[in-house]
């Protein structure tokens, strides 16, 4: 990159490894040193938490803020009811009003750990699009927005090409949602000063889209910014672990397992993910990311430790740590490992075999599976190996929870009720 910006927030984007591409990055520098400057992220509602495919554009947006910028948080309240058919195989299920709520008020406790919401000038804001996707007028919007975008150009953007050239079906209600994506950007802009989109790598199209539309519509010089599409150094997209996404919330995922997906990181990935996701010094990442041997595993727990502060407090990073000692280093029971239950009834007939055990407690999908797991010598109980699947369990041995070890970072505290 020739261009050396001079504001910070984008010194640290290049510096760090957070910018993929910019629609014009000297103007959008000369914008920040004048500054402050609003930017947003758009997230539609489906799930009921963000997970680690959405934490770099968060830091993105945190890092926004600590620089003196204003950061937006456009929940897609509105358009989660028609579904983004960037890059996907079939059409996304629709959604009820109510669940698209629900949805919201599980990611805004997320976003709370990493922003600073308020109403002053570098306060973060969270909006919802359906404040105007809900109540457009149809033919208004066909004559007034509709007509300033090409089919022949919507045609042509990698999102919507792969999924024709696939002959895959595209409903006409996917169809226009790269219209109502552009038209957040140009409500954004009227309505609070916003002028840059910020997203992933996939989203350039839609960016350049409200970009375009900004411009006709308003004269509008508006600005966009994207990270790239992350994998893993072994070729797994950011975020997926063995045992599905990777959730922020801890009500879904506790923060033991969050903290472990990071302790688990590949030794190559280590410098990387601590520059993405802590604020530790450049320097310093570079430093622990050089690391050999044993040594690297110290740096992995800084690691774990940092980002798992930021998302979920210090004490819980501090607990975290210590569980993983004791079920690790020291083959304890591990206090705060996540919880496995065994239904109320399970020992009708007094006894439970470990293979019936595993699948009532869902930790296997199948009996198969439990006794392949067995055979295959991946499975301890309190770190004694299990050889069996026909070996019994009583209600007394299970007590007050028994520990459940798959492979070698999978454990489970296995309880009644």
């Amino acid at each position: 990159m020739t261009y050396r910006p001079k504001s910070e927030f984008l010194g640290i984007m290049i510096q760090r490894g957070y910018l993929a591409d910019c629609t014009d990055l000297q103007a959008l520098d000369e914008a920040l040193i004048q500054g402050p400057v609003t930017a947003y992220i758009g997230y539609d509602a489906t799930a009921p938490s963000l997970h680690v495919g959405h934490l770099l554009n968060i830091m993105m947006l945190r890092w926004w803020q600590k620089t003196g910028n204003r950061p937006i948080t456009l929940m897609g309240g509105g358009t989660t009811k028609v579904g983004d058919p960037s890059f996907r195989e079939s059409e996304r299920p629709l959604l009820s009003p109510a669940q698209i709520d629900a949805n919201i008020a599980g990611m805004q406790r997320v976003f709370a750990s990493y922003l600073s919401y308020g109403d002053g000038p570098t306060e973060a804001t969270m909006v919802n699009n359906a404040e105007w996707l809900d109540d457009l007028r149809y033919l208004d919007f066909l004559r007034d927005i509709g007509r300033h975008f090409s089919v022949n150009r919507m045609l042509s953007f990698e999102s919507v090409k792969s999924r024709l050239d696939r002959e895959q079906s595209l409903s006409f209600l996917e169809f226009n949602y790269m219209i109502l994506q552009a038209y957040d950007f140009t409500e954004l802009y009227r309505r609070y000063g916003c002028r840059l989109q910020m997203g992933g790598s996939d989203q350039w199209g839609n960016i350049v889209n409200g970009i375009d539309l900004g411009r006709r519509v308003d004269d509008a010089e508006l600005w966009g910014l994207t990270s790239p599409l992350l994998t893993t150094s072994d070729g797994r997209k950011m975020g997926k672990s063995q045992g599905g996404a990777v959730w922020l919330s801890a009500e879904i995922l506790s923060p033991f397992e969050f903290w472990q997906f990071w302790r688990n990181s590949t030794d190559a990935d280590v410098g990387r993910f601590l520059k993405l996701y802590t604020e530790l010094p450049v320097e310093e990442c570079d430093r622990l990311g050089a690391l050999q041997g044993a040594e690297i595993n110290a740096a992995k727990v800084i690691l774990a430790n940092a980002v798992t502060t930021l998302l979920h407090g210090a004490d819980a990073a501090a607990r975290a740590e210590a569980t993983a000692r004791e079920v690790f280093e020291q083959g304890g029971s591990g206090g705060d490992l996540e919880e496995a239950r065994l239904p109320a009834t399970a020992f009708a007939d007094g006894t439970l075999t470990v293979q019936q055990a595993l699948v009532q407690s869902g930790l296997t999908a199948s009996g198969k599976e439990a006794k392949r797991l067995i055979a295959e010598g991946g499975l301890r109980l309190d770190n004694e190996p299990v050889t069996d699947p026909q070996q019994t369990l009583t209600p007394s041995q299970v007590g007050d929870g028994i520990k459940v070890s798959i492979g070698r970072k999978k454990h489970r505290m296995l309880r009644i009720g």
